[in-house]
């Protein structure tokens, strides 16, 4: 992900015949909040900071993920903080948040809910799960069986739960933060394609470099505790209305008839690859269109670049593909895959 940009020319610059045009009330509240929400985002980046070392662009990925209303999915070994990450994540946002440890006997309706026989009304009621909530924490989510993991299928695509033949609203915003360990560790289930297709982005937390290392060893060593979020200072600095503010802003940035196409080229590119057996759908066009309107509002702009569109399509991309068995048999990885196709597809002017 690159780093923002200075903006364009704005409101109230000259026009082409007469004086400038003034503003008028409605666009300078717009503007005003839109200003106070990517402040409020970007303040969340160094809230996170006090209890998470390094993975920048995890935390980068998981705002956007917020300002999209989209759903991030975080892959790392056990032990690169990614369970802490979206704890203090929600510690820095004033909403609502739950967990769900995915166990392998863990039940569809532990997470989504169910009906239970309320004694008093000598009839049935339905009992919302931990999925009624904004940002739901789904830690090591494939730990859990198909049948479980498919449960948040509607929830992540609908934002509504059926239980007993009745649909129930979930709250807005909602997102899911799920986290896994590479799929080759024992005792895991890989996600199904279906479910790996909701989620905007994956995002690939790696092991440290020494220098953060030796950072997370002497914040232990000072007596931080990671289950005490407030002891380690982080504070909530972005409430639902930035959010709401956010978001909205995002869906005002102007996206070109040229970069449509090159984000199109992209994803048609991956569907004729000869080491990808499964490329990029047009929901997938979509989302990669979507993020990067979200980094460019991030980023200060209202207008998305190419680079807005490179920046973001690893990470939005790479978990949509699936390589030939004998690409991977000779070494061949999605990353190189989509940097080969990021190569070789025409960039506009």
């Amino acid at each position: 992900m690159t780093g923002p940009s200075h903006d364009p020319a704005g409101p109230g610059q000259p026009q082409e015949h007469g004086q400038p045009e003034a503003p008028t009330d409605t666009e300078s509240q717009d503007h005003g909040a839109d200003e106070r929400a990517r402040e409020s985002l970007r303040a969340v980046t160094a809230e996170v900071a006090k209890a998470v070392v390094g993975q920048h662009q995890a935390v980068t990925g998981l705002v956007v993920g917020l300002l999209c209303r989209g759903h991030i999915l975080l892959e790392g070994v056990p032990g690169v903080a990614k369970t802490l990450l979206v704890r203090t994540l929600a510690a820095a946002l004033d909403i609502d948040t739950k967990r769900v440890q995915f166990t392998p006997d863990l039940m569809p309706g532990d997470v989504t809910g169910s009906m239970v026989y309320d004694s008093g009304r000598s009839d049935f009621t339905f009992r919302p799960g931990p999925v009624f909530t904004n940002l739901l924490l789904a830690d090591e989510i494939n730990r859990t069986p198909p049948k479980t993991q498919s449960a948040l299928l509607e929830a992540m695509e609908e934002r509504q739960v059926t239980v007993d033949g009745t649909s129930h609203r979930l709250p807005d915003p909602f997102l899911v933060a799920a986290t896994q360990n590479p799929v080759e560790y024992e005792g895991t289930y890989p996600l199904p394609e279906a479910q790996l297709d909701r989620f905007l982005m994956k995002l690939v937390l790696p092991l440290p470099p020494r220098e953060d290392e030796v950072e997370v060893i002497s914040r232990h060593a000072a007596g931080f505790d990671p289950r005490d979020l407030q002891a380690a200072g982080v504070r909530a600095v972005a409430s639902p209305a930035d959010l709401a503010a956010g978001s909205a802003a995002v869906r005002r940035v102007q996206v070109s008839p040229e970069i449509l196409g090159y984000v199109v080229d992209l994803a048609r590119a991956t569907r004729t690859s000869p080491s990808l057996q499964l490329g990029v759908s047009p929901r997938g066009a979509t989302a990669l269109m979507t993020t990067a309107r979200a980094w460019a509002w991030l980023s200060g702009r209202d207008f998305v670049t190419p680079d807005d569109v490179k920046a973001l399509a690893p990470a939005t991309l790479a978990h949509r593909v699936a390589l030939r068995p004998e690409a991977e048999l000779e070494g061949v990885t999605t990353d190189s895959v989509l940097a080969s196709v990021l190569g070789a597809v025409p960039v506009p002017r």
